[in-house]
């Protein structure tokens, strides 16, 4: 389905929502071909987006209010923005959504949700076919955001594309390099107790935002992960030997719940393995760095 609406000599118009480090490096994908608008609600933030390339727009998906003008800005939509931090239910994206329908609705909208809709499988293997089974307030919300968004792919003749995101992760990522995590010693599970965990480096998930633009199927969900299979304590010992630093410490179960918090425990309470097998077949996403070994080596 093609972007455009009319001159097939104009850029196609994307509004970004939520554009912080993922965002932003989808813009950098999009530079010149483009032209990308990005919703803030923080004034601090418009002479960044606007270095960047964007044209920043001041609303706040908490007031619906300041978010009147923008149904019918663009082509596609990037729903990037977390969900209220407390209930079961995401106002946010339900106020979006209210925006988008008005005037000119756009073609397409890709909203980031994330893997934790899954529960805990014990590690098994899934697919986007596993029926969610969320075990928190914060993947119930995700739960209720993904609902919205293929709600409206259905009722306003959107092509709504979900991508079920893991742990995202970059060197050059504010709070998301793995060496951090290591410096601070933070724990990890024994390896009797140990979860597997998902991972996708920021770069790659950028592209996958940007295919997904493109390819994603009317109402269809996509896993976007790398290939990589670690459990947690393996992953971050991965880290440790490729810096020289030492590895992290290793607790029981029983030793993680005495010292750890609840939000803590509630990352090392899940254990699953996800397949990308539509992130590579249907969007065509050919991974850069399909493990973390790929991006430490890499030195990314």
């Amino acid at each position: 389905m093609s972007l455009m609406r009319s001159s097939r000599h104009r850029k196609p118009v994307l509004l970004i929502v939520g554009c912080g480090d993922v965002g932003l490096r989808v813009l950098r994908l999009l530079q010149g071909r483009w032209r990308v608008l990005a919703l803030t609600s923080s004034a601090d933030r418009v002479a960044e987006l606007r270095a960047a390339g964007a044209t920043p727009l001041i609303g706040n998906l908490d007031d619906a209010a300041s978010l009147a003008r923008l149904g019918g800005l663009a082509d596609a939509v990037l729903h990037l923005a977390p969900p209220p931090s407390q209930g079961h239910a995401d106002g946010r994206t339900q106020r979006l959504v209210q925006a988008l329908a008005r005037r000119c609705k756009p073609r397409v909208l890709v909203y980031g949700s994330t893997s934790g809709v899954y529960g805990d499988a014990r590690g098994a293997w899934l697919d986007e076919a596993r029926t969610v089974n969320p075990s928190t307030d914060r993947a119930w919300r995700r739960v209720d955001a993904e609902r919205r968004v293929r709600w409206a792919g259905r009722a306003l003749g959107l092509r709504a594309c979900v991508l079920r995101i893991p742990g995202i992760y970059a060197a050059d990522r504010e709070g998301g390099d793995p060496k951090d995590r290591v410096l601070r010693g933070a724990p990890v599970m024994r390896a009797e107790d140990d979860v597997y965990t998902n991972h996708i480096h920021a770069d790659d998930l950028a592209r996958a935002c940007v295919a997904a633009l493109w390819r994603g199927l009317p109402q269809r969900v996509v896993n976007v992960c790398d290939d990589s299979t670690l459990t947690m304590g393996d992953h971050f010992d991965a880290v440790a030997d490729h810096h020289g630093l030492p590895r992290p410490p290793r607790l029981s179960r029983t030793e993680a719940q005495a010292a750890l918090s609840p939000m803590q425990m509630s990352f090392l309470s899940e254990s699953r393995r996800l397949r990308n097998a539509r992130l590579k077949q249907e969007l065509r996403v050919a991974l850069r760095y399909p493990t973390v070994q790929a991006a430490l080596k890499a030195g990314r």
